[in-house]
């Protein structure tokens, strides 16, 4: 049966389709207008109580929150498409560690300059100066770990494109296009080349290519 993903215009969805791309799975996508507020509607909150997105249905199957989902399919077709999760215990665990990273040290401030530069003006919303440059910073920061990781290893968990990578590509993906802060990964000659690697991959260009939401 094939795969429905629901909201795809949003970043965190793309990490469901990347995803569903490299590990050769069909899916279809169903559209849920964030500005119409479409994922408070009734219906939708059955399948997703907290109102956001993406939700996917796999048969009678119901999952949200895109890193739970990008798990459970990597998990689920782990001897089909790109191995994603890494051969050994040992590699899972960089792999599961870097995921955290990026959920929790990554994503919120990257997350916070994303609504204040491209989400705030189509709101009708000024963004203070001062606050994003304080997200900036703390971005910053995240980022010089970052090069410190990627200057021994190709990819955040060793030399093989994972979970960890793949779960970047859709915020980072603002830095490089709307928001005009690419500078941010050229300064950092690792993160440079990772990135310029893992968003050159077949499976993500064709998620922007399809579905370029705001970038």
């Amino acid at each position: 049966m094939v795969v429905k993903v629901y909201g795809i215009d949003a970043a965190a969805p793309k990490r469901v389709l990347v995803c569903l791309i490299e590990k050769g799975v069909e899916f279809e996508t169903v559209p849920v207008d964030l500005f119409k507020g479409e994922q408070k509607a009734p219906e939708f909150l059955k399948l997703q109580p907290f109102g956001s997105v993406p939700v996917i249905q796999d048969g009678d199957y119901t999952l949200f929150e895109s890193r739970a989902i990008i798990r459970y399919y990597a998990e689920k077709y782990k001897h089909q498409g790109t191995e994603l999760l890494g051969k050994t215990i040992e590699e899972r665990g960089l792999v599961e560690q870097w995921l955290e990273v990026e959920a929790h040290s990554y994503q919120p401030p990257l997350r916070d300059l994303v609504h204040k530069i491209v989400l705030a003006p189509i709101r009708g919303l000024t963004s203070d100066p001062k606050l994003i440059k304080e997200s900036e910073d703390k971005l910053c920061k995240v980022l010089d770990i970052y090069e410190e990781r990627l200057s021994k290893s190709k990819y955040l968990a060793g030399d093989f494109f994972s979970l960890a990578d793949l779960s970047h590509l859709p915020f980072t993906q603002y830095l490089m296009g709307k928001m005009g802060k690419e500078y941010l990964i050229r300064d950092r000659k690792s993160v440079s080349a990772w990135w310029d690697d893992i968003s050159s991959r077949p499976s993500w260009k064709k998620v922007v290519e399809l579905w370029p939401g705001l970038y």
